[in-house]
């Protein structure tokens, strides 16, 4: 069980959109393979909307409860399946951080779309819909959070999860973290933030976000932004790409804060060396889940 609810939790998503100036007065752009942007390798319209037809398909009349992510702006739903999204999460004990790149919730500050992506969790989900200036842009001088997928910069947009479950359980890497011996089907609670990535060094530290303490007897995160929007509640489930296709088993209570916080993009690229949680990288994201039937209501 432990071992399939890590491979669950830890599944990921990717799009780019191009777009062409109508312009006759400007001058053709002679683009070379080496000025091709990564968005620009985005999977077409088809591949996502194959991917949802065999979610549809995958999930019908099968069972499965509400799913995760979703348009945080749109309440309606129609899944029959319930449980509980009120236990506080600090009811509970932070079990594990982590992060996407790009939001994979859609709403409030984060509306714009990001593209298909490769089709497999990286490139697609939402960017931060608001302005940053010049300053805050300014490149930095070393990679931030290096993967395969390619290296954070100023300006992009990150979805934190605070995960928190109601088994006895200490903060630690991966997921299974969140689980324990003792309780078999823990309930699972996210406290979500999304931020935006400044080279400021007076904007906020990714280090104190993240930082946790025992001292309510209870693993909390000291100080989850309070000052980002009402949260939306609801029902849902992991999240990941590993899902773009097939329903996720998993019921996980969602809490989605509305508004975007900035944060230093360089004490990011600190967490990214050294954790706790052993996380080093930005994960990617699933499709967003729009068929009604995999969806709550959210009240």
């Amino acid at each position: 069980m432990k071992k399939k609810l890590v491979i669950a939790l830890l599944g990921l998503s990717v799009v780019g959109l191009s777009a062409c100036n109508s312009d006759s007065k400007e001058k053709p752009v002679v683009v070379t393979p080496e000025s091709v942007p990564e968005e620009s390798h985005a999977v077409a319209d088809e591949v996502i909307a194959t991917q949802r037809e065999a979610l549809e398909a995958n999930t019908n009349e099968k069972g499965y409860g509400p799913q995760s992510p979703r348009n945080i702006d749109d309440l309606y739903g129609e899944s029959p399946i319930l449980f509980t999204a009120s236990l506080p999460a600090e009811d509970m004990d932070l079990c594990n951080i982590h992060f996407h790149e790009n939001a994979e919730h859609q709403g409030g500050e984060f509306t714009e779309f990001a593209g298909n992506g490769d089709g497999h969790g990286y490139g697609s989900g939402y960017k931060y819909s608001g302005s940053l200036t010049e300053a805050e842009l300014t490149a930095t001088t070393e990679d931030v959070c290096p993967s395969d997928h390619g290296s954070l910069a100023p300006g992009a947009t990150i979805e934190v999860h605070y995960v928190h479950s109601t088994a006895q359980v200490n903060p630690g890497p991966t997921l299974g973290s969140c689980l324990s011996d003792s309780i078999g089907n823990p309930q699972l609670r996210v406290e979500t933030q999304v931020y935006v990535l400044v080279n400021d060094d007076e904007a906020l530290d990714f280090a104190n976000l993240t930082a946790h303490s025992k001292a309510t007897g209870k693993n909390q995160a000291l100080n989850i932004p309070v000052d980002t929007g009402i949260p939306i509640t609801y029902t849902g489930s992991t999240t990941g790409p590993g899902y773009n296709e097939e329903g996720s088993p998993f019921q996980v209570s969602w809490s989605v804060r509305p508004q975007v916080a900035k944060v230093n993009i360089k004490s990011v690229g600190n967490w990214c060396k050294g954790n706790v949680f052993e996380e080093d990288h930005a994960h990617g994201v699933r499709n967003l889940v729009q068929n009604p039937k995999l969806l709550s209501t959210i009240n």
